[in-house]
């Protein structure tokens, strides 16, 4: 019987692209390719794939070649035992942009892939255009604020956007215990997850948590995408060593990231646009994809690179 969450299958679902594998900075790199126009890099976070671009893709297809790439350790991709750091993995995006024979690009990430972004524009500023960061910046000493315990009546089903308890940042820092207690069970955590940052979590179909489950259901995917998280404080010290980025900034913000974002971004870039969606969670290209796509596109189009 057909593997339906296989690359080749859920491909099919996204009409005009193609899967390509890649060897880059010693490692093997899965992305997806389509469309045409100015190149537009798509990096996704934790825990997803390639294919939580799907209802932004084929819609920016039509005006941007669309390159959403399995960051080191997701999907398809390599999971070395190390290179986790956001430096490294924005070295193995610079280096397929290279390959594809880009000069520059619009880059575009969510969540840990909005760190690799940050990273691959404050290391490699030269081939950026525009950044946009949605729900995801560099990391910074500011987590080490992150409290241990919520704060009394804080923490229930729904995350509390004020003074958000996201548990998961200490948990994911743990070696070895999570694939022990996740694999084969991840759907679990996809499901209370989803409930917990989404404003309405029935905007992710069980298809889509299916897909990521056969996905991060295996131990060595469990292990790799922790060492994201657990590269955190490496992460710190490099961003220790970086100057304000110069390039045009877009940060999109969910109802839980906004505060955070309007003290961040300033210290982070020196000409940058903040747009708020106060009524959508963090899984924002499910729950909110038309206002992502027209922001996407009014932003891009105003300043077109070849």
């Amino acid at each position: 019987m057909q593997n339906k969450y296989t690359d080749e299958e859920l491909i099919l679902h996204w009409p005009g692209f193609s899967n390509h594998y890649v060897e880059v900075n010693g490692i093997s790199l899965h992305y997806v390719d389509g469309g045409s126009g100015p190149a537009l890099v798509c990096l996704p976070g934790w825990p997803q794939t390639w294919y939580s671009y799907h209802n932004l893709a084929p819609a920016l297809a039509q005006y941007f070649r669309v390159i959403v790439v399995d960051i080191r350790g997701m999907g398809s991709s390599a999971t070395p035992p190390d290179g986790y750091d956001k430096k490294t993995m924005a070295t193995d995006i610079y280096e397929l942009i290279q390959q594809l024979g880009l000069e520059q690009v619009y880059l575009f990430g969510h969540d840990i892939g909005g760190m690799v972004a940050m990273s691959l524009a404050f290391n490699y500023p030269q081939v950026v255009a525009k950044l946009i960061v949605a729900d995801g910046l560099h990391p910074s000493e500011g987590m080490m604020q992150m409290p241990l315990m919520p704060a009394a009546d804080t923490f229930g089903d729904k995350i509390d956007t004020r003074r958000p308890y996201t548990w998961w940042m200490g948990f994911n820092q743990v070696k070895g215990l999570p694939e022990q207690l996740l694999e084969g069970r991840y759907r679990y955590l996809l499901d209370w997850l989803f409930h917990y940052v989404m404003v309405d979590d029935s905007r992710i179909s069980d298809f889509e948590k299916e897909i990521y489950a056969a996905v991060y259901n295996q131990p060595e995917r469990i292990r790799a995408s922790n060492a994201w998280y657990q590269a955190f404080n490496q992460d710190i010290e490099d961003s220790k060593e970086y100057s304000r980025l110069s390039m045009p900034v877009l940060g999109i913000a969910s109802n839980v990231s906004y505060g955070f974002y309007q003290f961040a971004l300033p210290a982070l870039a020196e000409q940058y646009e903040l747009i708020h969606l106060a009524d959508t969670g963090h899984y924002m290209f499910e729950e909110n994809p038309e206002a992502v796509i027209e922001i996407i596109i009014k932003s891009l189009m105003n300043n077109k690179v070849e």
